[in-house]
């Protein structure tokens, strides 16, 4: 319900704003007026009523992380956002989300709690994931296509939460109708709830009787690979060309791994004085599991909690960084040391600059080049967190072009050509359908 304060409790609820003379000696002249008492009255004024018009639209009944879980998707669906770039790093990232969520849905719903932050990248992830299973299901269970087919954003967004959480998840059904019933019908209109409690519910039957409409793999290799495509949520061309290569057993195992848990691995910054040591503590005082990497002498394994890392500030504060140890190994390919040169051709994001920079220990320069100028100034910020930017130097270039104008030399070249991406699916929730 909404929470209301009458207008009586304001003690400046007699002041007017308007242009009629005020209970003063004076007009209010076109000029600001510099009596100190009279501009305090009107800043408290002022404060009073933002902090009341902010009271009136938190809606308590409305369950924090579905609220924000939904802008979210609809950030990524409508506006092209990345879901792992939408996970704020920093203090105040509750504050953050619950202002996108009054900007979008028109109130504000009790505040975040860290697992709230922890269920929105959860569901989030999810949903984005699992998308093509999670559509041909409400699409299934729509009386016509045409309603699945015409439905608005937000309606849909919440209708794949629901289904996400009591298909993937597993939530109790009851709790995850009732609120995404409640979200519907504040965000939207009674009958977008009617419908989500028909929708939801129907889907419930079918989970307890083990009879989810799922598509049957049977037909020409076409239609199973169709069939495949949405049970395990890849796109039909992905699904074709590792049945192909590797046959259906195979490709379904690589499908499973894709959408599986992914393991995380951080990289502690030792240009900033840090110490593996120093990470562990720092992880076990969180309670985050983990496990010292076997092959790199910087990296820590981290299965879970990887979120939790993050809300710590360990990434803010450049303790530690998020990198792959395959990452780590091309980085020890190269072999970094003090006094060199050497050239990063395809730079950004930066996670290899920053660690041969780092193995540079003060000397020596890393010149990092790419063609994204957005991604090079996330490089550039990072660097500066991390204590490193004296030894980078970013250039935004094609480095086809900077080839052809430049005649430096360099001790070492990394070049780190883009390539498809198939092999970080685990990592990447929306790199499937991208």
């Amino acid at each position: 319900m909404a929470i209301s304060l009458p207008s009586s409790s304001s003690p400046f609820s007699t002041l007017s704003l308007s242009r009629k003379p005020l209970p003063f000696s004076c007009s209010l002249p076109k000029s600001p007026i510099k009596t100190k008492k009279f501009n305090a009255r009107i800043i408290a004024y002022k404060a009073g009523l933002k902090s009341k018009q902010r009271i009136q639209k938190i809606n308590e009944e409305v369950s924090p992380h579905r609220a924000v879980s939904a802008v979210r998707l609809l950030r990524i669906e409508q506006g092209g956002a990345f879901a792992d770039l939408l996970s704020d790093k920093g203090r105040g990232a509750a504050e953050n989300e619950m202002a996108y969520v009054e900007r979008t849905l028109g109130f504000r719903t009790r505040d975040l709690e860290d697992r709230d932050l922890r269920l929105v990248t959860d569901i989030v992830g999810g949903a984005v994931r699992w998308r093509r299973l999670l559509d041909h299901l409400i699409l299934s269970l729509c009386h016509e296509e045409r309603t699945f087919r015409e439905m608005e954003p937000l309606l849909l967004q919440i209708l794949r939460i629901g289904f996400f959480e009591i298909v993937k998840l597993a939530m109790p059904p009851y709790a995850v109708v009732d609120e995404n019933v409640r979200l519907a019908k504040v965000a939207l209109r009674p009958g977008a709830g009617n419908m989500v409690n028909g929708i939801l519910r129907k889907l419930v039957l079918l989970k307890e009787t083990n009879s989810l409409p799922l598509p049957k793999i049977e037909g020409d290799a076409r239609a199973q690979a169709r069939a495949l495509a949405v049970i395990h949520s890849h796109p039909v061309w992905m699904v074709r060309r590792w049945t192909n290569f590797l046959g259906q057993e195979e490709a379904i195992k690589l499908m499973n791994w894709n959408n599986g848990d992914p393991r995380f691995c951080l990289r502690v910054n030792t240009s900033r004085g840090y110490t593996r040591t120093d990470l562990v503590e720092k992880l076990e005082m969180l309670k985050v599991p983990h496990e010292p990497s076997p092959c790199m002498d910087d990296f820590v394994r981290v299965q879970t909690g990887l979120q939790t890392v993050i809300q710590a500030g360990l990434l803010r504060e450049g303790v530690c960084s998020v990198q792959d140890e395959s990452a780590g190994l091309v980085v020890s390919v190269v072999d970094p040391q003090p006094g060199e040169t050497i050239i990063d051709c395809c730079a950004a994001p930066g996670g290899k600059t920053l660690y041969m920079a780092s193995r540079l220990r003060g000397q020596g320069m890393v010149v990092a080049i790419d063609v994204n100028k957005g991604r090079l100034r996330i490089l550039k910020e990072t660097s500066k967190l991390h204590n490193l930017d004296g030894a980078i130097t970013a250039i935004h270039s094609d480095l086809r072009l900077y080839s052809e104008k430049t005649n430096l030399k360099f001790d070492k070249v990394l070049l780190d050509a883009p390539c498809s991406g198939l092999g970080v699916l685990s990592k990447i929730c929306d790199g499937i359908e991208a």
